[in-house]
């Protein structure tokens, strides 16, 4: 039970406990075959796959930014979970890894037990989806730090993938195709920018109906972060480079997998601005250089292949329901990004 002056603090120790049964139980839907360990153990363990000749350990770590505050808004709680999960996962499928575990790390204040757990049942569901373990985690209340009701999310995703097989950057090469693999909406960045242009510039709510986009303003914005995982992995060995267009755009991303002697010609006319990416342009009077920059504009993940791949890669992307085009190629250069 909660002493009375840790209470009054604004930490409520039972439902911390109640909350933590409740989480218990989704980590447990999670565990697979590599689980090794109790739940609620200090520390998550999983197996290397059995097999492997020379696994390497892939890890990133990441959260959802401000989408967060959408979410709360909006008082949806289990799709920003996912978010982060999805995210991860495209994160060290550029590096062509298989998910093995992830780590949550949920800090707020003011949260119910009702709401703590459905924000991990969108991490939950997004492990479970990738036959991932969700291995541990942690959830802190930090009243003083966070206002009632605030709160933050981030992960930590490990992967494994053979150290031969493994992609860089270094396997690109002159005359690559770049091929570009649709987003389904903002995925998890250029929230701080998105919000204000629709809440404060163009006086939007959440539950407004938006003709341009025919959903609301809340669905829009929500919309869960793609996974490339299903379009991608029966292909990655097809592959020379995985770019996940993130925070920094187009330019910023695929940047990181050029070599020195590469650059990677982005032929703009080559798709239209979806229109939720249009309206923001529009309405808060963003630059195109400034939209490359901070959002995704549509484009998801890159990738860099040969000519005589693409029909394949392309035939498993359309399996998987994500549509892709050709969107520019490698030509040498000096390991930059050209928008032509």
């Amino acid at each position: 039970m909660t002493g009375p002056r840790y209470a009054a603090a604004g930490v409520d120790l039972a439902g911390a406990e109640a909350a933590k049964a409740r989480i218990g139980a989704l980590v447990e839907g999670t565990r697979t075959p590599l689980s090794v360990g109790m739940v609620g153990a200090f520390g998550g363990m999983v197996r290397v796959p059995a097999g492997m000749r020379r696994p390497i350990l892939v890890m990133s770590t990441d959260g959802v930014g401000t989408k967060v505050m959408v979410a709360r808004e909006a008082g949806r709680w289990d799709t920003v979970g996912e978010d982060l999960v999805n995210h991860s996962v495209n994160d060290i499928l550029v590096h062509a890894a298989r998910p093995l575990a992830f780590l949550d790390y949920l800090a707020g204040a003011g949260l119910s037990i009702d709401v703590t757990a459905a924000i991990v049942e969108g991490v939950a569901r997004g492990c479970r989806a990738h036959g991932m373990a969700l291995a541990g985690g942690e959830t802190a209340q930090m009243p003083g730090l966070y206002r009632d009701g605030d709160f933050d999310l981030a992960g930590t995703i490990v992967g494994v993938v053979e150290e031969d097989e493994a992609l860089h950057g270094d396997r690109v090469l002159v005359g690559d195709v770049l091929l570009a693999y649709a987003s389904n909406g903002l995925h998890t960045n250029g929230y701080t920018l998105a919000r204000r242009v629709l809440f404060e510039e163009l006086r939007r709510g959440l539950t407004d109906l938006m003709p341009e986009t025919g959903t609301t303003a809340a669905d829009a914005l929500l919309e869960v972060h793609r996974s490339y995982y299903g379009a991608i992995t029966p292909v990655v060995a097809r592959i020379h480079a995985l770019a996940h267009i993130t925070g920094g755009g187009i330019p910023g991303n695929l940047s990181r997998v050029m070599p020195a002697a590469c650059t990677a010609v982005v032929e703009r006319a080559s798709w239209e601005l979806p229109p939720l990416f249009a309206l923001l342009q529009e309405g808060g009077k963003i630059s195109e250089t400034e939209m490359l920059d901070v959002f995704n504009c549509g484009v998801g993940m890159i990738a860099a292949l040969p000519a005589r791949e693409v029909d394949a890669v392309r035939a498993s992307a359309a399996a998987a329901g994500v549509a892709t085009w050709v969107i520019g190629e490698v030509r040498a250069g000096s390991g930059d990004v050209q928008l032509a």
